[in-house]
């Protein structure tokens, strides 16, 4: 019991004050620790919404229009390989996406087989253990093959596309330099975005409400214009509105290429000096772009995001350099928006704002100061507590307990969490805990004296005993506190990180600090009693 080695000692001292000095910076403001010597830790507790203010959104994701966009892609992959299929061989006509389906007529009866052979192939088997696949290839009336997308085709495509919405909107948050934001899906087809500190969610909302689809299509220039301005326009094409400025466009429904292949985009200004956006192209973007506008010299094309038009130049000459700019009636701000949405890529899905929240940093700021009153108010009792009933070894307790408050604060500065409300909860309810140790080998103590065992023997079999005790409770609260943080999402989650560290830190600072500290007590003194 009395037995620890220097280096021991000289372990628990320095866990001890690391703790202290990186909970230190919380004490102090952003400008004031700013000005700190480097060598000096400047993490600090990132405030959740409900305690810093900020805005809150809930967006939900219009699933139809990911069954749409793999409806497109498959008709060009069916496309593509039945011109490919024994060279050629396989003739076929009317190529339709109608009622949600694929279906193509094999005009060669003698190729059908081969046909549904080559695009069965395009089915693939989903992530289930079922054995579905995403795609369901039949014929009907002799020589017609129809593609169907199966249930678990489709579930698994909006899966797939809400993981990469929600990458996309963090990367797209990330840009504008906001701290600590919490993105997070919500049931099947909803993400909530919360961000700390940001008052005005409209820069958000226009930043997160664009799918930032480029494509660039050629122009029709054999459409009728009267028809075209009734909506009209001929197979194979599609009219759209200028972005920025009234008229209509025929374009072709076939890209000529499509962001995904951009490497970067910035800020820049045209011939003219007027705000703008380059864009580049990967290598193998650059040379399909490069291809794209050699074969198509002298041809009008549009710039389309969003099927908005941008700007419809004509190709004077190939452009081999993978790189261009996007040039229309930008400002700054919105040239730059336009840069942050093409780097950070197109959303797989067009996700709508269906609920709005601004929590004001004075009511933050009023949750923290009756959290602060709660923790003091539950410091104080629970020391007076415990040195009324326990003296000496109280003491010792609540020593331990406020070296505990400031090391959760240190352990959550240095990993980064974010403390809520329900974290401050926790936090309360630590400090309550965090005794439940020193009651236990305390007690223990004392029945031990009642069993006529000496000071040294009390103490020693007193904090072995209960330790047992105390390391099988807080075993169940951790699993319990990582059962939260895996299924539970927002509060619940900020709970079960302040429970968790709270708890570890606890049989740190109750069972080894109080042991140390009773060990020097009993080497220095050699009571003949306890008074305990």
């Amino acid at each position: 019991m009395l037995d620890f080695p220097a280096w021991k000692i000289w372990t628990i001292a320095l866990t001890a004050a690391l703790g202290l000095l990186f909970a230190v910076p919380n004490f102090f403001s952003e400008e004031a620790v700013a000005r700190w010597p480097s060598v000096l830790p400047r993490q600090q507790l990132s405030l959740g919404l409900d305690l810093r203010g900020g805005s809150h959104l809930m967006l939900e994701a219009q699933t139809e229009d990911v069954q749409k966009a793999k409806l497109e892609a498959l008709e060009e992959s069916v496309r593509s390989e039945l011109r490919d299929a024994d060279g050629g061989a396989v003739q076929f006509a009317d190529l339709s996406t109608a009622g949600g389906k694929l279906s193509v007529t094999i005009t060669d009866p003698q190729a059908l087989d081969r046909a549904v052979e080559t695009l069965r192939k395009l089915s693939r088997p989903t992530g289930g253990l079922s054995g579905q696949r995403d795609l369901e290839v039949t014929v009907v009336d002799g020589n017609r093959i129809v593609m169907t997308q199966t249930a678990a085709g489709i579930a698994e495509a909006v899966n797939s596309a809400m993981a990469q919405a929600v990458e996309v909107i963090r990367r797209r948050i990330d840009e504008l330099g906001t701290r600590e934001p919490t993105i997070v899906r919500q049931g099947d087809n909803r993400i909530v975005v919360q961000v700390p500190g940001l008052q005005d969610p409209s820069a958000l909302k226009a930043l997160i409400g664009k799918t930032a689809k480029l494509e660039f299509k050629l122009v029709d220039v054999s459409a009728d214009p009267a028809l075209a301005a009734q909506g009209r326009a001929p197979a194979g094409s599609q009219v759209l509105q200028y972005a920025d400025q009234p008229g209509l466009v025929v374009v072709k429904r076939r890209a000529l290429i499509t962001g995904d292949q951009l490497v970067d985009s910035k800020l820049t200004t045209d011939q003219n000096g007027q705000p703008a956006t380059s864009f580049n192209f990967d290598s193998a973007g650059g040379r399909r772009f490069a291809k794209a506008t050699q074969q198509n010299v002298g041809k009008p094309f549009a710039i389309i995001l969003d099927n908005k038009v941008i700007s419809a130049p004509n190709i004077n000459e190939p452009i081999l350099g993978g790189s261009g700019i996007i040039s229309g009636s930008f400002t700054t701000e919105s040239a730059n928006q336009l840069a942050i949405l093409l780097r950070s890529g197109k959303l797989p899905v067009e996700l709508k704002v269906v609920e709005e929240r601004t929590v004001g940093p004075d009511l933050g700021a009023d949750s923290i100061h009756k959290g602060a009153i709660a923790a003091t108010v539950a410091v104080i009792a629970v020391s007076l507590l415990m040195i009324v009933t326990y003296g000496r070894f109280g003491i010792y307790s609540v020593v331990a307990l406020i070296l505990n408050v400031f090391m959760i604060l240190g352990v959550m500065s240095v990993v980064g969490a974010t403390l809520t409300l329900p974290g401050i909860a926790g936090l309360v309810l630590t400090i309550g805990a965090a005794v439940d140790a020193n009651v236990l080998i305390n007690e223990r103590i004392r029945e031990e004296q009642r069993k006529g065992r000496g000071v040294i023997a009390s103490v020693e079999v007193g904090y072995r005993d209960a330790t047992r005790t105390i390391w099988d409770a807080n075993s169940l609260n951790i699993i319990v506190a990582v059962i939260m943080f895996m299924f539970g999402s927002g509060p619940i989650k900020g709970f079960a990180v302040v429970l968790s560290i709270g708890i570890a830190t606890s049989v740190f600072t109750a069972v080894t600090v109080t042991r140390l500290m009773v060990a020097r007590w009993l080497r220095a003194r050699r009571p003949a009693a306890l008074a305990i």
